[in-house]
C-alpha cells in the first residue's frame, strides 16, 4: 500500500488536526469535506460561544503548520464563538493544508477493496476503497487507512423518548428545531410565542435563558424527575454556574414552566400550533415552536461494510466505551486514549473526535487532538510515540457544549465538575 493516502473524513477541528499531524510526518493525506468550507458544522452553531478558551482549541501540529504560514494566534485567554473558531483557526488551517483538503466531497461508503464485510480474505492486505459523491458524480479513492472525523452534528437525537421520532414528529418538522436558536437572527420567530424546550443539558439551559429574554412563554420538558441547574455559585466554571442560576431564577419566577417525567410519544398539529403527548397520556397546552436539545448520535450507515467493534450501548469503540460511559464518568475523568483504544477488527480504520464517543456527551477538543496525534504516529510507523498517550486536561477543562457569556473573557477557575443543584 506504499504511496496510497490516508483519507480523513471531515474538515472540522479534529479532522484538520489529524491531517496536520499526518502531513507533518510526511504521510500522504486527503481530507474529504462534504461542505464548501472548513468547519461547516461549526458554522451551523456560529452564534454560540465555547466554554473552552483558545489555549484549549488549537492543536499542536496545526499550530506549527499555521505559524510557518505566518499565522498569528488569538489571545489564549479569550473564548471564541463558533464563527470565530472557524474564521480565525479552521479556515486558515485548511488553507495551510492546501490541496490536501477537498471540499464538496461527501463520503457515502467505505469498504475493503473487492470485498464486502462477509469476506475474510484480504482484509489485512487489500487497501480500503472510499466512495465519494461530488458535484461531478461519484468516484472511488483507494486508501491505506481511513480516519472518520465526521462528527455527530448532522444526526441529532429525536424528540421521541425511545430514541426514535415520536409519532407525527417528522410531519411537524416546520415547527421543530434541533439546535440552540440564533436569537440575534431568529428572535422574531420566538418573541412572545409559546415554546417547548426538550432536553436537560447546558444547551437546553442556554436556550431557556435566551428565549425568556426574548419574551417567549417557555415550557421545559424533562424526561427525568427533577430539573438540574449545575453547581450555581459553587460551580468551578463561573459561566456555567451563571447559566444555571439564570435558568433557575426564570423557573422560580414562573417565566419557565417545568414538566418533569415527560416522555414524548406523539406530536399533533392543531392549526398553526402543535400539541405534545406523553406516554402516560398527558397532553401539553399547544405551543408554537419546539426546540429539541437531546444530544446527538453517530451516523454509521456509510460504514456498514466495515468490521467495527462498537459498544452496544454507546456505539463507541469497545475499548473506549468504559472510559467515557456517562453513567460512571464525567468530563473530569477522561482517561488518555489513542490508536490502541480506537482500533477495530477492520485494520487501519479509526473513528475519532465526537464520533468516537458515540452517544456519550462531554467531548473535549484536546481529547480529539491527542487521539489524532497517536493515530498519525501509528500510521507513520512510530509505535513508541503512538503508545505514549499524554492527555493532560487543563484545570479549566469543561464539559463541552455552549455557554451563556456576557463577555468572552469570563474567568474560568480550576476544575470542571461540581455538585448539581436541583429544583
Amino acid at each position: 500500500m506504499d504511496g496510497l493516502p490516508v483519507v480523513v473524513v471531515g474538515a472540522g477541528p479534529i479532522g484538520l488536526a489529524a491531517a496536520a499531524h499526518l502531513v507533518e510526518r510526511g504521510v500522504p493525506t486527503v481530507v474529504l469535506e462534504a461542505g464548501e468550507s472548513a468547519g461547516s458544522a461549526v458554522a451551523q452553531w456560529n452564534h454560540v460561544r465555547l466554554f473552552s478558551p483558545w489555549s484549549e482549541l488549537v492543536d499542536s501540529a496545526a499550530r506549527r503548520l499555521l505559524e510557518a504560514d505566518g499565522w498569528v494566534a488569538p489571545e489564549v485567554d479569550l473564548y471564541p464563538t463558533g464563527a470565530e473558531w472557524a474564521a480565525e483557526y479552521l479556515r486558515p488551517l485548511a488553507s495551510a493544508l492546501g490541496s490536501t483538503v477537498r471540499f464538496g466531497s461527501r463520503v457515502v461508503g467505505v469498504a475493503r477493496r473487492g470485498r464486502d464485510r462477509v469476506v475474510d480474505s484480504g482484509r489485512d492486505t487489500e487497501p480500503l476503497t472510499v466512495h465519494v459523491r461530488t458535484a461531478a458524480g461519484e468516484e472511488r479513492i483507494t486508501a491505506r487507512a481511513v480516519i472518520d472525523a465526521s462528527g455527530t452534528w448532522g444526526t441529532p437525537n429525536p424528540l421521541g423518548s425511545e430514541g426514535l421520532p415520536a409519532i407525527g414528529e417528522r410531519e411537524v418538522g416546520d415547527r421543530i428545531v434541533y439546535r440552540v436558536p440564533d436569537l440575534a437572527v431568529e428572535g422574531e420567530r420566538y418573541a412572545g410565542r409559546r415554546v417547548a424546550v426538550a432536553g436537560s443539558g447546558h444547551s437546553a439551559l442556554t436556550a431557556l435563558s435566551g428565549l425568556v429574554d426574548r419574551g417567549a412563554h417557555v415550557t421545559w420538558l424533562l424526561r427525568r424527575g427533577a430539573a438540574a441547574f449545575g453547581g450555581g455559585e459553587a460551580d468551578q466554571l463561573p459561566a456555567r454556574g451563571a447559566l444555571g442560576l439564570r435558568a433557575q431564577e426564570a423557573v422560580r419566577a414562573g417565566r419557565v414552566e417545568v414538566v418533569t417525567g415527560f416522555r414524548t410519544e406523539s406530536v399533533v398539529r392543531v392549526g398553526e400550533r402543535v400539541v405534545l403527548v406523553a406516554q402516560d397520556g398527558r397532553r401539553l397546552d399547544a405551543v408554537d415552536e419546539v426546540v429539541v436539545l437531546t444530544g446527538f448520535r453517530p451516523d454509521l450507515t456509510w460504514l456498514s461494510e466495515l468490521r467495527l467493534d462498537l459498544d452496544p450501548v454507546l456505539q463507541a469503540p469497545t475499548r473506549l466505551a468504559p472510559l467515557i460511559d456517562p453513567n460512571t464518568h464525567s468530563c473530569g475523568t477522561v482517561y488518555p486514549h489513542g490508536a490502541a483504544e480506537l482500533s477495530h477488527p477492520e485494520p487501519d480504520v479509526y473513528l475519532v473526535g465526537m464520533k468516537s464517543y458515540g452517544r456519550a456527551p462531554t467531548f473535549l477538543a484536546l481529547t480529539g487532538y491527542e487521539q489524532t496525534r497517536s493515530i498519525a504516529a501509528h500510521l507513520a510507523g512510530d509505535h513508541t510515540a503512538a503508545a505514549q498517550i499524554a492527555l493532560t486536561l487543563p484545570t479549566s477543562g469543561t464539559c463541552g457544549g455552549s455557554g451563556l457569556f456576557d463577555h468572552p473573557t469570563t474567568p474560568q477557575p480550576a476544575g470542571c465538575c461540581t455538585p448539581t443543584t436541583t429544583l
